[in-house]
């Protein structure tokens, strides 16, 4: 009996953990793009203009207010205040340095010629003999390619079970095994630990 009840315990909070994380999550970022609601004039705030408060509300304005930022950025007079700003921005001693950082790093992740996190590999780390999980941020460039011998690759190495954390490692191309499995696998196979692995790809030879 209560080898039956403490199954039936871990069944539960198998069934109810992701799908709780899962609503969490989402309630979480709801409520921070409902927030953005705010800097809309009190006058004509939906919470005034409506009787009753309408949940989500601020997704579809966050959404409308990315597009009317590209729509702006990407005209001429647009980019002239980006540049502008740019420019500012980088005359100011630090402000310059996390500006330029979170900039190349969205636009590496975001731009159609970024590579990060696009590829998931497995490198022997942190030693010999022993493996780890790898996405790929880029290949190495610039001064620290010029003074080693090998072709280097950039890699982001995870942690568990909070992928989102890990450290950043140069690595030669040719000690570097390609993966089939996709990204989104490679976080599942992170933060569980190992316990739940994707299924191989690789075709059983007749």
């Amino acid at each position: 009996m209560r080898k039956t009840l403490k199954n039936i315990f871990i069944t539960g909070i198998i069934a109810i953990i992701p799908i709780g994380v899962t609503l969490y999550i989402f309630f979480f970022l709801m409520n921070l793009m409902d927030n953005l609601l705010n800097i809309i004039p009190p006058r004509f705030h939906p919470d005034q203009i409506f009787p009753f408060h309408i949940p989500g509300l601020g997704v579809v304005f966050t959404i409308i207010l990315i597009l009317i930022v590209g729509i702006i950025v990407q005209s001429y007079i647009g980019k002239r205040f980006v540049h502008l700003g740019e420019w500012i921005l980088s005359k100011i001693p630090f402000i310059n340095g996390i500006y330029n950082a979170v900039k190349k790093l969205v636009e590496s992740i975001l731009g159609d010629k970024g590579q990060s996190f696009k590829k998931v590999v497995l490198i022997e780390y942190p030693r010999k003999g022993l493996y780890s999980v790898a996405f790929v941020t880029g290949m190495s460039e610039g001064e620290i390619q010029e003074k080693t011998v090998q072709r280097n690759i950039n890699l982001f190495v995870p942690t568990t079970p909070n992928p989102t954390s890990g450290f950043y490692i140069m690595i030669p191309e040719s000690d570097v095994i390609d993966l089939d499995m996709t990204v989104e696998e490679a976080f599942t196979l992170i933060i569980s630990g190992g316990m739940i692995s994707p299924p191989s790809r690789t075709k059983n030879v007749q």
